[in-house]
């Protein structure tokens, strides 16, 4: 061991390791859409001032006797030009290397990282400020009206975002002048592991039995990279739909996917659950700077056959299932119980390959009760200055099942689909019943096989017929 700053990677973050493969390296990719060309230059000087103000990813991954362990680096991120696909793997064990990479491609900054060392969140705040930092120095009468740092336990600029929208989160970028994600910083630790005197053992009531859930098959890509679709819409529009349902974007929008991939399938067969992972990121309950994976899962599902399933009954139902497991003490008495489940004495002594294989256990155990995934990140907002420069915003995510996530910038909601699979018909139809509604939804979609995809080619934009 050297002198270098280190911390232990929690469960949370060492299940991302434990249940990568060659089809779903668990990287995610942010991305910013600007109104010119990437200059490459300013881009690389943005870079370096945002990468000074983030310990945390100056981090490279580190394998030890019992776990794994991030530990702080002298390495320096360069830019480059996009030329892998989308969520390309980044952590490769036989290499020291950081987690995380910022590539530009014509207009669009991308930034990829690998999940364990951050989340959803925490990457769109190093995105964010990379993203003011870079339109600062290109537009210098922006940049002078750049530099206040974020209060104490919220970082600045974040959007106002309906109470509704309990999955996303929406901070903004704004040049800093001190370092506040800093590496060991351990936001799960803080709440759930000390003990609580004044809370009384949990007394849940018995979980019913899963019932067996449809899972989607296809024809994986050839070379396991990831099938990325976009869908472009006006936000507003799309908010109208859910608000008539009575429901949040959220789970409209999880209702409408379960119905896309109910009509793509061709019938459900026996297995007609459809079943759904929705991250609920928490510091909106319990306020964080910590740039690491902060967040958890709730799972909801819905049965086909047994009451009403049009897409807005299907919608209400979800919601009445997520809201009760969505609250701040239904979260704490599930990640308490998952805390006590890490510190368990003899898990920790456990040797790390042997975890490695107990968590990919689970992970596979708990992926035979999902169908599909979904990630929400809200409404993003900018500083005033940039904000104007910036038009779409966009997450892919490598997938071990399809699945979609959603962003919202300057009027436009942006919904990435990603998939380890060929077939699209889920996302026809998706596109399909938005279109039947009077909403224009524009397509782009990446080639991921020899034959040239009918709608369209990369980055090229298509009405979507109906």
């Amino acid at each position: 061991m050297t002198g270098r700053t280190w911390v232990r990677l929690d469960n949370a973050s060492n299940i991302f390791l434990a249940a990568r493969t060659d089809a779903d390296p668990k990287v995610f990719r942010l991305s910013a859409e600007l109104d010119h060309e990437v200059d490459p230059q300013l881009l690389q000087e943005a870079l370096d001032a945002t990468y000074d103000r983030y310990p945390l990813y100056r981090a490279v991954l580190r394998r030890g006797v019992f776990w794994y362990y991030l530990q702080d680096s002298d390495l320096r991120p360069l830019v480059s030009a996009e030329v892998q696909h989308t969520c390309a793997p980044i952590y490769q064990a036989d290499r020291r290397t950081l987690l995380f990479r910022v590539l530009h491609h014509r207009r669009r900054i991308n930034l990829e990282v690998f999940h364990a060392l951050s989340d959803g969140t925490g990457a769109l705040w190093f995105l964010s400020d990379l993203v003011t930092a870079y339109l600062g120095l290109r537009y210098p009468e922006a940049g002078r009206d750049l530099g206040t740092a974020p209060e104490a336990g919220a970082h600045p600029g974040a959007a106002s975002q309906p109470a509704a929208e309990l999955t996303g989160t929406a901070p903004a970028g704004r040049l800093q002048e001190a370092p506040v994600h800093e590496l060991t910083a351990d936001s799960f630790a803080h709440y759930f592991r000390r003990h609580r005197r004044d809370q009384e053992p949990a007394t849940d009531a018995a979980r019913p039995a899963r019932k067996r859930v449809h899972r989607v098959r296809g024809t994986r890509t050839p070379d396991h990279r990831t099938r990325a679709v976009e869908l472009t819409l006006p936000a507003r529009d799309v908010l109208g739909l859910a608000r008539a349902e009575g429901v949040s974007l959220t789970m409209y929008l999880t209702a409408l996917f379960f119905e896309s991939v109910r009509r793509s399938s061709g019938g459900l067969g026996r297995n007609r659950t459809l079943a759904v992972s929705v991250p609920v990121n928490l510091r909106q309950f319990f306020p964080s700077t910590s740039a690491r994976n902060f967040f958890a899962a709730v799972r909801v599902e819905h049965t086909y056959g047994e009451g009403e399933d049009d897409v807005g009954s299907v919608a209400r139902q979800l919601e009445g299932q997520f809201r009760p497991k969505a609250t701040p003490e239904a979260l704490e008495r599930k990640l308490r119980r998952f805390i006590r489940f890490e510190r368990t004495p003899v898990l920790r002594v456990v040797p790390r390959p042997l975890k490695d294989l107990i968590l990919g256990l689970v992970n596979r155990a708990n992926n035979r009760g999902l169908t599909v995934a979904i990630s929400n990140m809200g409404r993003v907002s900018l500083p005033d200055p940039v904000d104007s420069h910036v038009g779409r915003m966009l997450l892919h995510v490598s997938a071990a099942r399809p699945q979609f996530c959603a962003v919202s910038h300057a009027g436009l909601l942006t919904i990435s689909f990603s998939s380890p699979f060929t077939e699209t018909g889920h996302v026809r139809e998706f596109a399909r019943h938005l279109t039947d509604r009077g909403i224009a939804v524009s397509v782009a979609a990446a080639r991921v096989t020899e034959e040239e995809l009918r709608w369209v080619e990369t980055g090229v934009e298509a009405e979507v017929e109906p």
